[in-house]
C-alpha cells in the first residue's frame, strides 16, 4: 500500500509541475502576443512614414529644374 501512495503522490506532484509548466507557458505566449501586436502596428506607422517622404522626395525630384552647368546651384544649397 505504501508504494501505491508513492506512485499517487509522485504523479499529482507530476500534474501539478506539468499544470504550472503549461500556465506559465500559456502566460508568456499571451505576452509574447502582445509585443508582436505592438510591433506590427509600429512598423505599419514606420511604413507609412517611409511612403509619405519617398512621396515627397519623389515629387521633390520631379520638381527640380534642370540647369545649365553655370547656373548649377553649390551642394550647400
Amino acid at each position: 500500500m505504501a508504494d501505491k501512495d508513492y506512485t499517487s503522490w509522485m504523479d499529482d506532484q507530476t500534474l501539478e509541475q506539468i499544470q504550472t509548466k503549461i500556465a506559465f507557458l500559456e502566460r508568456a505566449s499571451a505576452e509574447l502576443s502582445d509585443v508582436v501586436f505592438g510591433l506590427h502596428k509600429e512598423i505599419q506607422v514606420l511604413e507609412a512614414k517611409l511612403k509619405a517622404l519617398t512621396d515627397r522626395l519623389t515629387g521633390a525630384q520631379s520638381d527640380e529644374v534642370q540647369r545649365p552647368p553655370d547656373q548649377e546651384r553649390p551642394p550647400h544649397y
